[in-house]
């Protein structure tokens, strides 16, 4: 059997959407960038793989402004849940199977730059592309001390996340009738006292950031309005807080607002309890406890298996308090066939046996080799999916 990895949702449902053959008619695709009108010929694919999934246009276009992403997000895990966070935001607004998704085209790298600037930074003199970030000077103009800045004005916006959704109109044409954008937001300020010195970090208060998020989401939407294009459609804006820089974790947005189309004033934020948390801790607090004994007694199962150490981490994601998935990463020495059968069936008893039952859970085993074992359990289920790489 093959080998092969698993990727991103987004990503895989792109792929497999490429591969199906039954495609509908050639659309018509008419949107408006930046720079200019383009006119392109796209397919719609005709399948979906579920309603949790947007169905893409195909050939497959990047945001204008990805390259950005890898040099202001601190970690791989900010990276994945900035994007996929404000996607499951975005199904509250926009309906899976009326709407198609696309990378964020409207806002191009040089733009989310000078936004992502402090404001006394752009060289370019519009309006609608001066810094978000609060100024680096003092009253007087003159810079100020590292220290004094960290505290007083921080950079609080890393990074900008767009992301458009389309509807097909009765000429058989896609338009876009949606869009999202995620504000990732520094959770710690990190600067150095000299050019070359040592790093030191701040970390930023939540209600001090949550302010400065506000304002700065505030301006953004207005900025969107002033483009005609983006005058009409509704905009779901969304607070993104991403985790130090030795995080194993991901940040999570923590709340949301949607600005209906023609309209530049912002509704009510709505608040999200979300959060990823690893197993097993030391001292969990009151609505990990349960799924933390679990883990422990699963991790006791695994550590007599093997006569010498093997690590056991998990990682769960909870949404109202409430955990949700639970990928669990179990890095072995390399084994032989028929041990690596003789684990994996020994690993899925003991899944089965002492993890949640109610949860969406994913076991990774892996060696110097690569990946060896993946096992996915599905949410209330007892007939997990096992597969040994080969």
């Amino acid at each position: 059997m093959t080998r092969f990895r698993w990727v991103s949702v987004l990503v895989a449902a792109t792929i497999l959407a490429g591969c199906t053959p039954s495609f509908k008619q050639d659309t018509e695709v008419v949107q408006q960038t930046e720079d200019a009108e383009e006119v392109e010929t796209a397919h719609i694919t005709s399948r979906q793989l579920s309603e949790n999934y947007y169905r893409t246009l195909t050939p497959y276009k990047e945001s204008a402004s990805r390259g950005l992403i890898v040099s202001n997000i601190y970690t791989k895990y900010d990276i994945k849940e900035a994007e996929n966070g404000l996607m499951r935001i975005s199904q509250n607004v926009f309906d899976t199977e009326k709407y198609f998704f696309q990378e964020g085209q409207q806002l191009s790298a040089n733009t989310v730059s000078y936004w992502l600037a402090r404001e006394n930074q752009t060289t370019d003199q519009r309006d609608d592309l001066q810094g978000l970030n609060p100024s680096s000077l003092d009253a007087n103009g003159n810079e100020l001390d590292a220290t004094i800045k960290a505290v007083e004005a921080p950079v609080y916006l890393a990074h900008i996340v767009e992301q458009n959704y389309l509807t097909l109109t009765d000429d058989n044409k896609v338009r876009l009738s949606g869009m999202s954008v995620g504000l990732a937001l520094n959770s710690v300020y990190y600067y150095q006292k000299e050019r070359y010195g040592e790093y030191f970090e701040e970390p930023i208060p939540n209600e001090k950031l949550e302010a400065a998020a506000i304002e700065i989401a505030e301006e953004v939407v207005a900025r969107l309005r002033m483009r005609s294009e983006l005058a009409d459609i509704p905009i779901v804006i969304g607070l993104y807080k991403q985790q130090p820089r030795n995080s194993i974790v991901p940040g999570t947005y923590f709340a949301y607002n949607v600005v209906d189309g023609g309209k530049s004033a912002l509704g009510e934020w709505q608040k999200i309890n979300e959060a990823y948390v690893t197993f097993p801790m030391s001292s969990p607090a009151d609505i990990y406890r349960e799924a933390n004994k679990s883990f422990q007694y699963f991790k006791q199962e695994i550590d007599k298996y093997f006569s010498n150490f093997t690590s056991v981490i998990g990682t769960g994601f909870y949404q109202n308090n409430q955990l949700q998935n639970l990928e669990v990463e179990i890095p072995i020495q390399f084994y032989g066939t028929t041990e690596i059968i003789g684990f994996t069936q020994y690993l899925t008893d003991v899944m089965l046996k002492q993890l949640p039952k109610d949860v969406t859970i994913t076991v990774s085993v892996t060696s110097v080799n690569g990946p060896e074992v993946l096992i996915k359990k599905e949410r209330d289920s007892d007939k997990p999916f096992v597969h040994i790489y080969e």
